[in-house]
């Protein structure tokens, strides 16, 4: 039976998307999605039978997942499938091929969580392995800053917003390679999101 595109890739980001296309996300990698959510990123990723772990503090979310993989038999053990919070993931270091975390840093609460949440996805990825982020960022926007880098966006939400100058400098730190140029997109004056893509140099 030929599945629909909606069947096959359900309703995931048009940047992870690309990943895929482009083959730097496929079949046999080992995939975690950091802060899953219900799992829009990884219905494709189950299909094509990718070892995927995923991580989110909603437990409803986790279970969701958890019941999407059964429903299309891929044999992973739920035990994959955990609530938790990024700055203290339960996976040891170097272990996952890619490390998706897809709308989760701009909800840092200030400069040391968001350090800590990006130091714990570093730390699981394996070397030569690939880091997609995508986030809110002031690339292209001026907001109302609310004290450190915590900024209000348009619909009021309270946002820890990262610039250009922030990402190179983290990318130098963390002494990675950029996949992609940043990419910003503006959307209609409420918010910016930013996909970040680093690949972790090998030793």
């Amino acid at each position: 039976m030929t599945l629909s595109v909606q069947e096959q890739f359900g309703q995931i980001d048009i940047y992870v998307f690309d990943q895929i296309l482009r083959g730097n996300i496929g079949a046999g990698m080992r995939v975690l999605d950091a802060g899953c959510g219900y799992g829009r990123n990884l219905v494709h990723l189950l299909r094509e039978r990718c070892e995927v772990y995923a991580l989110d503090e909603d437990s409803e979310g986790v279970d969701h997942v958890r019941q999407l993989s059964a429903s299309l038999e891929t044999g992973l053990p739920a035990e994959n499938f955990q609530v938790g919070s990024i700055e203290c993931m339960p996976f040891p270091d170097d272990f996952a091929d890619v490390v998706i975390c897809n709308s989760v840093l701009h909800f840092a609460r200030d400069d040391k969580h968001f350090k800590a949440m990006l130091m714990s996805l570093w730390r699981v990825l394996r070397p030569g392995g690939m880091l997609f982020s995508r986030l809110g960022s002031r690339i292209g926007m001026d907001f109302e800053q609310m004290g450190g880098n915590i900024f209000k966006v348009g619909d009021g939400s309270r946002w820890y917003l990262v610039d250009e100058e922030m990402l190179l400098d983290w990318t130098e730190e963390l002494n990675a390679l950029l996949v992609d140029p940043l990419k910003t997109t503006i959307v209609q004056d409420f918010r910016c999101m930013t996909t970040w893509v680093m690949r972790k140099r090998r030793a």
